[in-house]
Parts: structure tokens; C-alpha cells; sequence
């Protein structure tokens, strides 16, 4: 037991020293390793003594999000007073991101789906991501008050003028129809990305979003490493996710259409657009 022990704490297998560093996972490989020093044993057997001394196979856990800031509650209080306070005012509110960039083809895609038994849905062996290969930048706006998604599908760059061509996107098919008399908007969002806080073409196409609409446009950016808080991510791209799983994105029509017939039990309703414009990544 001690020399299984020293096989796979947790110290032991960080050593670059220790034989089992990369195989740590294997009881075979434990089995074998054990049988070297003498100790005969199966791999059954090993995999019984581990669980009777509270080990288990175990994958990683994204909770990590590094140092906190001292002033990271308070951002996260100001932005849940702001957007109560627009709410309560009749002020649209909506969360903004851009979803993970698909590849356009014929292409595994993660997750399962109902089929005739020993049917399966071929696709191709291998999804290199080479340059030539088409990708989908699905960005989305989601409407806190009346639980409605619209997704932009850019077929080119995820630039800020992009993310602002989105939004405008929303405003002029649905926003200023469904708030015909607001003066001002309320954008929640990520600290990174195409609506970067930091990032000047994001600001400099907001402001001419401004001009063209008259509207006032606030923003409350989320702090660093906390993206998994903003409404969109829990309410609308996870469930855009659910809805294609285990189906090859195979075109952009097929990818718009699987966005739009995105639903809830909730009441969720989502439109989705194509949009082929050129976004340069070296603009301003």
C-alpha cells in the first residue's frame, strides 16, 4: 500500500522524477509498475485498493478564475443596482457576447442526438482548424426583460465593429419596435473580446451607433475572468448549444436555422440573421 500510495499522490506524480507522471491514470500501468518493485498485482486490484483509500478518477474542474480584486463585489453590486434600476425605468437592458467560433463543414460536433440504432451521422475524420476552412462568429444579444435572443452569424472577423453591427442588428429589427419610446440603452458585457472595455473600435462604433439613433448607451463590463455571470451565457448560448448537439454544422443556413429554432420551457424565443459583411481586424 505505501509504495502504490507514493505512486499516485498527488505530489509524487508532479515530480519530474516519478515513472508514472504522464500515466498516473492507468491502473495497468500502476499494476506494472508495482510488479517492477516486487509487488505482484493485478490491475483489478489496484483499482480496489485506490477506491478503498478514497481515490477516484477525476477530471479537471474550471473554478480557478485567479486573484480577486478587493473591489470585484462592488462591480458586481453597482452592475445588479444599474440594471435593476433601467428595468424598473422601462430601459432596455441587454447582455452581449460572441459564442465560441464553430468551423462551417462537416464536422464532428459535441454532444448526442436520437437516431435509428447503428445509424450514426458520418463526418469527416479529422477538423484541423487550417485557415481556408469557413468558421461562424454567432454574436449574440440577449433581452433580459422579454427573454428574447437575437444572434448575428458573421462569417468573417469578431472585431468590434462587428459586435456594435450586431447590436444595431437588434435595434433596428426588434429593439426600437418593442421599446418605441426609450431614450436610453443598458449594455451588460464582457471585459474581453470584440466589447473589449479597453478596445477603442468597440467605443468608437458605439458612439456612432449613438448618433444614428439618438439613444444613450451605457455599459457595464463585467471584471476580468468572470464572462460565466453575464445572463447570455446561462440563457441563451447554452441552450443554443443543447439544440445542436451531436449535429454537423455543415453551412451557415444550417447554423441559423438550428439558432432560430432555439427554445425553453421558459418561453425563450430567438431570431438569427446571416451576415456576410467584411470586418477588417486592422480597422482604427
Amino acid at each position: 500500500m505505501d509504495a502504490l500510495e507514493g505512486l499516485v499522490d498527488p505530489e509524487t506524480r508532479g515530480n519530474p522524477e516519478s515513472p508514472l507522471r504522464w500515466t498516473c491514470k492507468s491502473t495497468r500501468s500502476l499494476a506494472a509498475q508495482l510488479n517492477r518493485h516486487k509487488h505482484p498485482v493485478s490491475h483489478m486490484k489496484v483499482a480496489q485498493l485506490l477506491h478503498e483509500q478514497g481515490y477516484s478518477l477525476q477530471g479537471n474542474r474550471k473554478t480557478k478564475e485567479g486573484s480577486d480584486h478587493p473591489d470585484r463585489d462592488a462591480q458586481f453590486h453597482h452592475i445588479n443596482i444599474q440594471v435593476k434600476r433601467a428595468l424598473k425605468k422601462g430601459v432596455p437592458v441587454i447582455s452581449v457576447d460572441t459564442k465560441k467560433k464553430e468551423l462551417v463543414g462537416n464536422y464532428a460536433n459535441g454532444g448526442q442526438q436520437w437516431l435509428p440504432a447503428k445509424n450514426p451521422v458520418e463526418v469527416q475524420g479529422h477538423d484541423f482548424p487550417h485557415p481556408d476552412i469557413p468558421r461562424a462568429y454567432p454574436y449574440g444579444i440577449y433581452d433580459l426583460e422579454r427573454n428574447t435572443g437575437f444572434v448575428n452569424v458573421g462569417t468573417d472577423h469578431d472585431t468590434g465593429a462587428f459586435a456594435v453591427a450586431s447590436i444595431r442588428g437588434w435595434w433596428r429589427h426588434e429593439g426600437r419596435r418593442q421599446y418605441a419610446q426609450a431614450k436610453s440603452l443598458l449594455i451588460t458585457a464582457d471585459g474581453g473580446g470584440s466589447n473589449a472595455s479597453r478596445l477603442r473600435l468597440w467605443k468608437f462604433e458605439l458612439q456612432k451607433l449613438v448618433d444614428e439613433t439618438g439613444l444613450s448607451i451605457s455599459v457595464c463590463h463585467f471584471p476580468p475572468g468572470t464572462s460565466k455571470w453575464n445572463k447570455i451565457e446561462h440563457r441563451l448560448f447554452s441552450f443554443i448549444s443543447s439544440n445542436w448537439r451531436g449535429e454537423p454544422l455543415r453551412d451557415y443556413e444550417t447554423i441559423v436555422k438550428l439558432i432560430s429554432r432555439t427554445t425553453t420551457t421558459e418561453g425563450l424565443k430567438v431570431t438569427c440573421r446571416l451576415d456576410r459583411r467584411k470586418y477588417p481586424t486592422a480597422a482604427r
